[in-house]
């Protein structure tokens, strides 16, 4: 037996240095590429009043710029209305009401104008009845699909309302105690109900008026069919009054709560109000 002791071998396992922390601000700078790629991805599918809206909060935070930002909270789409761009509205809303079922029956009836007041949107009547049956107060089928989709649109806006009702010189033939004062003003309340259930504010609508056949739309006619309408108003956005100036006004330095010095027609249509181009 060999006395000769065992070889042991052992092997010393030397540990590469630390690597440090570089990789992470690799992986970091990749993660906030990839976070701006999709960013722009998305803004570029995104419709153009959200474009402008976010455009408008780098170019001003404060969120107090001319062109966007509201004080209404939710939809990106949401913009401020004045003068200066009134007409992106008409050009959106034009574009949604092309959607609509049986559009071609329906577009010489539906006209819009910007005016002094804000975009007027006329829903005339035919000689069969185009959005409300002839002596009813309740739209019609097509008279409720084009409101409500107007609804919808005007809802995303902080521009206030107003909702007129007009009739033709015709005398109303169905009750003795009710007439074209009470026609006009049921169909332009019942167009509110109708607007208010499906995407305006309450306070929305500053003003709600029936004009029976006071504003002819057709004055050589009086009995033209497209005076009778529905005239829905988007107002401009006025710049806030002093309060000194409100502390000077009296209650009855406004016309607008006197019905007997309402303004003539000419005031707030024009005689030769412009077709839009809906045929687009």
């Amino acid at each position: 037996m060999s006395s000769t002791p065992p070889i042991i071998i052992r092997k010393k396992v030397v540990h590469g240095g630390h690597h440090g922390g570089a990789w992470k601000v690799a992986y970091a700078d990749f993660v906030t590429a990839m976070m701006a790629l999709f960013i722009v991805l998305w803004l570029m599918n995104s419709s153009k009043q959200v474009q402008e809206a976010i455009g408008g909060y780098f170019k001003d935070p404060s969120g107090k710029s001319k062109m966007v930002g509201t004080d209404q909270s939710g939809s990106g789409d949401n913009f401020t209305l004045t003068k200066d761009n009134m007409a992106k509205l008409k050009e959106q809303l034009q574009k949604s009401v092309r959607k609509m079922n049986d559009f071609d029956k329906l577009r010489n009836q539906i006209e819009m104008t910007v005016t002094a007041e804000g975009l007027r949107i006329e829903l005339l009547e035919s000689a069969s009845g185009t959005f409300f049956e002839s002596g009813s107060q309740q739209p019609n089928d097509k008279g409720k699909e084009l409101l409500v989709l107007l609804a919808q649109e005007m809802g995303k806006l902080p521009n206030r309302l107003s909702i007129e009702g007009h009739t033709d010189s015709k005398p109303f033939a169905g009750k003795a105690d009710y007439g074209n004062w009470e026609l006009s003003s049921d169909r332009a309340n019942a167009a509110r109900r109708l607007m208010q259930e499906n995407g305006i504010r309450g306070d929305q609508v500053a003003q709600v008026r029936g004009f029976a056949d006071q504003r002819l739309r057709v004055a050589k006619d009086p009995l033209d069919p497209s005076n009778r309408r529905i005239s829905l108003i988007v107002q401009y956005v006025e710049s806030a009054i002093p309060e000194d100036h409100e502390a000077a006004a009296e209650p009855g330095d406004h016309p607008a709560a006197q019905p007997s010095a309402a303004p003539s027609p000419a005031a707030s249509e024009p005689a030769a109000a412009e077709k839009p181009d809906l045929k687009k």
